[in-house]
């Protein structure tokens, strides 16, 4: 009776979702969005019927299938993307760590040309974020100037695949060994994407993701963290579940069969352990209902993947004889993008500016977006408040101190302030959508050049 009526439950829903899915004429085009169908209705109804609420069933079969498509031994749920990076690098403070964990006042390298949570999570732990530059081809990190950023306090390199784009792996991955550095990998934008055949997100010690709408597959909000670790994959868990010791899924006890036979910290033997905490730690959960969702987006993703570099390819070709006004996305030889968004920096000598561009797209019924954070050093968050930073080689820094003279010595994240922006390529774009920024890009050049004459 139970199947019988979870059955007429989803396909009750789905004729009401069918029904009310009512095809329109499209007159904007987001940047980014999201594409679900009945497969998602289904999975989150059965998940409503279940009333379970918390993480379940369908969050397991989640983490385990994730963890499967990438090729990772662990996966962990997360509320954001934004949430894994702050459990990335939270973890890596663990005690359990030994000589090798962060403390306050150690560095991490990363760059100003990127989102801000990929860079607040170090300052939160009290560490020391050494900026270096990106280059302006690929908007990715400059490997070439990590080691020269290096100090005997640095211990982590945290930076992002922009947009889908990886960045160079074998000689990052390379340095953090012979340097004996952590790598994280922000790939929140990058799923999907592979370096010389692997996925992106599996190279460094941890890799995060995000499952907001506008990326590659959603649950809504929601976003994950994975590692190859098990002593990570234990902290991670401890860090995201309160901090506790105990490793039993919601509503079950005793997985250890020790559940009242420890002694940690000073506690008295005995004392249960589901009541242990190890971490000073965070509740980053997700619902069973989100994690059904993704469930039925998985699926999917190679699919999603394959739209976005089929829009992707169609932009790249029909901008190509404009390279006189625009530096094109470009990527390195092993790289496979996946591709988040269409990346465009206008030319210093193009004769217009990235942002009359903006304007006219916007104007012309065409999403855009700039480059997240631009040079993040110029943010209120920096510039009204006292951070300490390097950059380069530099000495320590104050953030609310920094002139031009300081933020000249990354002239590359400063020009991607300055001329870069991203157009929508995400599967829910028609071929139709994708020919209308194009058009719309080549009537703004034919505009300025007759300006021009």
């Amino acid at each position: 009776m139970e199947n019988l009526t979870r059955k007429l439950i989803k396909t009750l829903g789905r004729k009401y979702y069918r029904a009310h899915q009512k095809k329109q004429q499209r007159t904007y085009i987001p940047a980014s969005g999201k594409v679900l169908g009945t497969e998602e209705l289904d999975n989150m109804l059965d998940a409503t019927l279940d009333m379970w609420l918390t993480t379940g069933r369908f969050n397991e079969q989640f983490e385990k299938q994730f963890a499967a498509y990438l090729g990772s031994k662990y996966a962990l749920s997360v509320n954001s993307g934004s949430s894994a990076n702050l459990l990335a690098l939270s973890a890596l403070t663990s005690h359990k760590l030994g000589d090798r964990r962060l403390k306050k006042g150690d560095e991490v390298i990363t760059v100003a040309a990127g989102f801000p949570t990929t860079v607040a999570p170090i300052i939160q732990n009290g560490l020391i974020p050494v900026f270096v530059d990106v280059d302006i081809n690929t908007h990715n990190i400059l490997e070439s100037e990590i080691e020269q950023a290096l100090s005997p306090k640095t211990k982590a390199v945290f930076v992002a695949h922009t947009l889908g784009n990886p960045f160079n792996l074998e000689k990052i991955k390379q340095i953090c060994q012979d340097k004996g550095l952590w790598l994280i990998e922000d790939n929140c934008d990058a799923l999907g994407a592979k370096f010389g055949g692997k996925h992106t997100g599996t190279f460094g010690h941890i890799g995060t993701f995000s499952f907001y709408p506008a990326h590659h597959i959603t649950m809504g909000e929601g976003g994950a963290v994975v590692t190859d670790d098990p002593v990570l994959y234990r902290i991670l868990m401890s860090f995201r579940d309160w901090g506790r010791d105990c490793w039993c899924p919601p509503g079950k006890d005793n997985t250890c069969k020790n559940r009242f036979n420890m002694q940690l910290g000073k506690l008295p033997f005995g004392y249960d352990h589901k009541y242990t905490y190890s971490h000073l730690g965070y509740n980053l959960k997700i619902t069973d209902w989100q994690a059904a969702c993704a469930l039925a987006q998985l699926k999917k993703l190679d699919g999603f993947i394959a739209k976005r570099k089929e829009n992707f390819t169609r932009l790249f070709m029909a901008l190509k004889p404009f390279d006189k006004y625009f530096i094109l996305p470009a990527w390195q030889a092993q790289a496979e993008p996946s591709w988040f968004g269409f990346i465009l920096t206008v030319r210093k000598e193009a004769g217009f500016d990235k942002i009359e561009l903006c304007k006219y797209l916007e104007s012309q019924g065409i999403g855009t977006r700039q480059v997240f954070a631009g040079n993040i050093l110029r943010q209120p968050a920096f510039t009204d408040d006292d951070i300490p930073l390097r950059i380069k080689n530099s000495i320590l820094l104050n953030s609310r101190e920094l002139t031009d003279k300081e933020y000249a010595l990354l002239p590359n994240t400063e020009e991607v302030m300055r001329g870069s922006f991203w157009v929508g390529i995400w599967p829910g774009l028609a071929t139709d959508d994708i020919d209308k920024t194009i058009a719309a890009i080549k009537q703004f050049i034919t505009e300025k050049t007759k300006q021009e004459k």
